[in-house]
């Protein structure tokens, strides 16, 4: 096989979509490709928003936290008029890193390298010897600068690194729906959990998205945790197959939305939680239904979502809510963030429940997570053992009207992928039955 690079004009040959015959293939070297990777970075990601943080972690003035994105050290905080600034973390005198902490709460920031001391504003106030530098000097030149968009919806703060993107609201498009039936369930606004779960995969990030919102790996995978829900006793059976919808929201956004046989802390009362639980459990879904009626207030109760907004966050309302960041490295290394993020007015055994319930499914040492990190690090090791098969198959459910066990939802990040990478707008949403003459072909 020739080889495979990322030109522009080979991009539909690394995506092979071809509707007519129910076949979608992508190449390998897409996950393994440095070139690719490189123009990634340029093409995708200073191209969309990217997730930085939530409001609660700065709540207060001088709150800050500390984050990395596609390898650019940033922190968000909180100045003392309540605005959200976001700020490259370099010094602008000789770039050492400002911030040093990863959160925390602080009056004003001071580089350890030369003591040059910047406010909650990122205005340069202090410095050793100021009289030493010429009439040419000009303070205001020095501050601490940040990337070009820095916005927020519901909570949920985003940079853009590109001045000319769109607003993130136009951006968000159809994942704005699914953010308001997360945050809705809370009476008092959402909260991040104090803590964070941070690990590394060697292996692409795409590989992390796809598994992200991918039902079809869910029962195979992760038999370790439905044994254990059977074990606790009274608990459901493993169902046969998972039951729900795949959407594509634009933008490269996509949900999958699938009834909770168990699992979520405001669901159904189920064994999982114990008789204790299910008076409280009861009276949350009831509130929900008298707020929002039936069918929005049974959505948030009884159904669980993995929402992918496009490229690299994840927002799981599954067995608790986790909000999961996904920062490339190299062609086959991700660092992984996982924040739990929970109602602002829970507490005591309802937030216990809620914690232990995320832990126990998809914290580092869950039964689920290390099942991944497995699964897609041997993908990666996978793909260097037979040149000759090239393409991975993403076809499952072209034919029909597809459901979360199907790849749909996988083909509309990939397709959002192929038109960034060829600097082309996203595309529109596909219709389904994705085929339209499988079965005429020979």
């Amino acid at each position: 096989m020739r080889s495979r690079t990322a030109d522009l004009s080979t991009i539909d040959d690394l995506v092979v979509d071809d509707c007519a015959r129910g076949v979608f293939r992508v190449h390998r070297s897409t996950m393994t490709s440095q070139e690719i990777f490189e123009q990634e970075r340029d093409k995708i990601f200073h191209r969309c928003w990217i997730y930085i943080g939530h409001d609660s972690e700065v709540d207060k003035p001088g709150d800050f936290v500390a984050r990395r994105l596609l390898g650019h050290p940033l922190f968000l905080l909180r100045d003392q008029a309540g605005e959200v600034r976001c700020f490259y973390n370099s010094c602008p005198h000789r770039g050492a890193v400002v911030c040093r902490e990863p959160n925390g709460n602080a009056k004003r920031f001071t580089c350890f390298y030369h003591a040059w001391t910047f406010d909650l504003t990122g205005t340069l106030v202090a410095m050793p010897d100021e009289a030493g530098y010429g009439a040419g000097f000009d303070r205001s030149d020095r501050c601490l600068v940040g990337p070009p968009r820095l916005e927020q919806y519901r909570g949920f703060w985003f940079v853009g690194f590109d001045a000319g993107i769109e607003p993130l609201d136009d951006y968000l498009a159809g994942a704005k729906e699914y953010l308001d039936l997360v945050v809705d369930q809370a009476e008092d606004g959402m909260r991040v959990i104090k803590g964070s779960n941070q690990y590394s995969i060697q292996a692409n990030w795409k590989l992390l998205v796809e598994n992200s919102i991918d039902g079809y790996h869910g029962l195979p995978l992760h038999q370790t945790y439905f044994a254990y829900i059977k074990s606790l006793g009274g608990g459901r059976n493993a169902p046969a197959s998972i039951v729900g919808t795949p959407r594509q929201l634009g933008n490269g956004h996509v949900v999958c939305e699938v009834d909770a046989p168990y699992g979520r802390p405001i669901a159904h009362w189920d064994p999982l939680f114990g008789e204790d639980a299910r008076e409280e459990i009861e009276h949350v879904r009831s509130r929900l239904f008298e707020k929002f009626g039936p069918e929005r207030g049974g959505r948030m109760s009884s159904t669980c979502r993995n929402l992918l907004v496009f490229p690299n966050l994840v927002v799981n309302d599954i067995t608790a809510i986790t909000v999961r960041y996904m920062d490339p490295v190299a062609p086959d290394l991700i660092n992984v963030s996982a924040w739990a993020l929970a109602p602002r007015e829970e507490a005591g055994s309802s937030l216990a429940r809620r914690i232990d319930s995320y832990l126990t499914f998809i914290g580092p040492g869950g039964l689920a997570t290390p099942d991944d990190v497995e699964a897609l690090e041997a993908c990666q090791q996978g793909f260097m053992a037979r040149p000759d098969l090239g393409y991975s198959d993403i076809s499952r459910g072209m034919a029909r009207n597809p459901g979360v066990n199907d790849e749909f939802q996988m083909r509309a990040f990939w397709r959002a992928w192929a038109a960034l990478m060829k600097e082309e707008p996203f595309p529109d949403p596909v219709t389904v039955p994705e085929t339209v003459a499988l079965a005429s072909v020979p």
